[in-house]
């Protein structure tokens, strides 16, 4: 159960991340479409596990890499844009959601 403080959080460093993949950190992605599905957050506030969807799908190994390589300059940029609502800027894990994929991959076969 998180509480609303995580909630609150959470939907904030979505957004700002969202807004960083869009124009600081245009060159990582390289022409693919990275959304932040959702953000989840320890009850420190000092870690955040961050689920991202990548379109085209065949792609998203390569954008996962890239993202995860560049993880610090991702962090710095949210760390001057939360400075001060956060005492820590929490330290980001990012995780492939395939969830699109998934559905799609179901509909393909009821057809």
């Amino acid at each position: 159960m998180e509480s609303t403080r995580q909630n609150k959080v959470a939907k904030q460093i979505q957004k700002d991340i969202s807004d960083i993949f869009t124009r600081e950190a245009a060159d990582v992605v390289k022409g693919t479409m990275v959304s932040v599905t959702s953000v989840r957050m320890s009850p420190d506030l000092g870690y955040a596990k961050v689920y991202l969807s990548v379109f085209p799908f065949d792609r998203s190994g390569q954008v996962m890499k890239a993202v995860t390589d560049n993880e610090w300059r991702i962090r710095k940029a949210l760390g001057q844009r939360i400075r001060n609502q956060l005492r820590v800027v929490p330290e980001l894990s990012f995780f492939l959601d395939d969830s699109l994929e998934y559905i799609e991959n179901i509909e393909n076969l009821l057809k």
